[in-house]
């Protein structure tokens, strides 16, 4: 009679591996750490073949293992999901759900909304990940992602909710001292505030008449946040492109300006990513649905066009 395979090592084995160690992984399943242990050495023995390298200081997947694992995720996540969703047939919504979100954005924007989700739902727990690094949705778990661009990846399941121009700004000091650029041919003259995780080191302009334009503009300040560049701009050391949602606010003020007028960088969009081929829980359709009601009305697509 043929074996039932061992599902409860596997999802075992694939926390061991999400999380680097079997202290770790059982904290996190609530478990002793000797029957995490057991667990894997089950698997190996079954298996025929080592999962795992242990060493006094770490944990490394074998070749078997890694070939393993992206299943035994499955495995786990489909069992916390079959739980999760019964569960929630029973009552309120609840557990636990896994997010990715920039850095700037989601403190500014999206922060400000849980105190409200949370309180319509108090026994979902929500798990952010704020990073301007793209986040592999399946390999980290995450149950969703927000991302101002357009999405690469067609794997994943995108909703778009609503666009974001990117804008040229400046502070009126910094246009009184260096004049106002009005074509892109003018801002080799000009100092350059530079997003580093933007696609390529080139600025890309298009007008509706004159076509496109590309340039390298000198540049005496990088960064992997474009929220650090708010500072340098204020203080008028520079031009930057921007996205509308964390400069609106300044440039409503008269802190910041625009400029190039008729000339724009391609649109980008903000969406919400899910992984592919799986089932939601109801949390987080929940969560999603929320999202998207508070972000399509998002205060910067409703401020006036600073390009007057």
């Amino acid at each position: 009679m043929k074996r039932l395979p061992d599902l409860e090592a596997w999802a075992i084995f694939a926390k061991v591996a999400e999380c680097g160690s079997f202290a770790r992984a059982a904290a996190e399943l609530a478990l002793s750490q000797g029957t995490v242990s057991k667990a894997v050495t089950r698997l190996e023995a079954r298996m025929k073949t080592t999962l795992l390298h242990r060493t006094s200081r770490r944990l490394a997947l074998t070749a078997a293992g890694d070939a393993a694992l992206e299943r035994a995720a499955r495995i786990l996540a489909e069992g916390e999901a079959v739980e999760a969703d019964v569960a929630e047939q029973s009552g309120s919504l609840r557990g636990r759900v896994r997010v990715a979100a920039p850095m700037s954005f989601g403190i500014s924007h999206l922060a400000p909304l849980l105190p409200e989700f949370m309180a319509r739902h108090p026994e979902v727990e929500l798990d952010f990940h704020f990073s301007d690094e793209q986040v592999d949705l399946v390999a980290q778990r995450m149950d969703l992602a927000l991302r101002i661009a357009s999405p690469a990846d067609s794997s994943l399941l995108a909703r778009r909710l609503c666009a974001v121009r990117i804008l040229l700004v400046g502070a009126p000091g910094y246009f009184e001292r260096h004049g106002r650029p009005e074509h892109p041919s003018e801002l080799a003259h000009h100092r350059a505030l530079q997003y580093s995780n933007a696609p390529g080191r080139h600025w890309r302009f298009r007008h509706a008449e004159e076509g496109e334009f590309a340039l390298e503009a000198p540049s005496p300040l990088r960064v992997n946040n474009a929220e650090a560049l708010t500072p340098a701009l204020r203080a008028g050391l520079g031009l930057a492109l921007q996205p509308e949602f964390l400069v609106w606010e300044d440039l409503r003020a008269g802190r910041l300006e625009t400029a190039m007028a008729g000339w724009e960088v391609d649109p980008i969009a903000l969406y919400i990513l899910t992984p592919p081929g799986r089932g939601r829980p109801a949390r987080v359709q929940a969560l999603i649905a929320y999202l998207a009601e508070k972000l399509a009305g998002a205060p910067w697509v409703r401020a006036e066009d600073p390009t007057g």
